[in-house]
């Protein structure tokens, strides 16, 4: 049997390729969020840093449907929340949440988060998911409960109480809002939001349908050992950059 190596993230030698392959992805991310219906009217945002400014990252502008997002229409948005690149308002919460998450945590590259329907759903209940699939198990002892909610985040006081929460975890549900994952690529922090909120439904799904048997905590841990990786959500993500590059190549528009 001829033996094939996996792929691994690319390595950049220019910060400018670095950049706009980070920008790609996130408008690739985008379409896709809005292919799953993930989309909640202006609610919702993915950022990712930007590999020579760190402390800005590119996110969407406030008020843009997320299946028509093209790479030029990406802002870029410094610590203190002003739009540096792009000519259109950054939403507030966007800024309030996930400034705090990257500069609590050096190692995110991105952030996710939306107002998905079963990630909101399982939120309202304020408890953790349980491991009962081999793919949720990716998120076992790997996302936290942010037990509170205050209305609209819109203070940076919350989203680093959110941050904190999150503590060095993948994913957070936030009770009664949603769901928001991180990663060290743009790729893996959306793959572990798509991810997420399937478990979400899968769970929601089995709870109704009678008592599910939940996977026991050794091999959770084995499965999380597995599946559960920066390597494995990175992967995860590219049949679905392959697929949405395919199917809308509009996306790669801009720089």
């Amino acid at each position: 049997m001829p033996k094939f190596d996996r792929p691994q993230p690319p390595v950049f030698q220019r910060v400018e390729s670095e950049r706009l392959h980070r920008k790609q992805r996130l408008a690739a991310a985008f379409r896709l969020f809005a292919r799953f219906g993930f989309s909640e009217g202006v609610a919702g945002h993915i950022t990712a840093r930007d590999p020579e400014f760190t402390d800005h990252f590119w996110v969407n502008p406030f008020g843009l449907y997320f299946g028509h997002i093209r790479v030029a229409d990406l802002i870029l948005v410094d610590r203190f929340g002003e739009v540096v690149k792009g000519d259109r308002p950054v939403n507030r919460a966007a800024f309030a949440i996930h400034s705090q998450i990257h500069e609590a945590r050096p190692d995110v590259i991105a952030a996710a988060h939306a107002h998905s329907l079963y990630g909101k759903t399982w939120s309202s209940f304020g408890r953790l998911l349980d491991p009962l699939t081999q793919d949720a198990c990716a998120f076992y002892a790997d996302h936290a409960l942010f037990n509170d909610y205050r209305g609209v985040v819109l203070d940076t006081s919350e989203g680093k109480r959110i941050a904190e929460a999150l503590g060095n975890k993948k994913a957070i549900i936030l009770r009664n809002h949603g769901l928001l994952s991180v990663g060290h690529s743009v790729d893996e922090a959306a793959w572990w939001f798509i991810s997420l909120e399937r478990s979400c439904q899968a769970q929601l799904l089995a709870e109704a349908a009678g008592q599910p048997t939940p996977i026991d905590p050794t091999n959770a841990l084995l499965a999380h050992s597995q599946v559960g990786t920066h390597s494995n959500g990175w992967f995860s993500f590219q049949p679905l950059y392959d697929r949405i590059v395919r199917e809308e190549p509009d996306l790669l528009d801009g720089e």
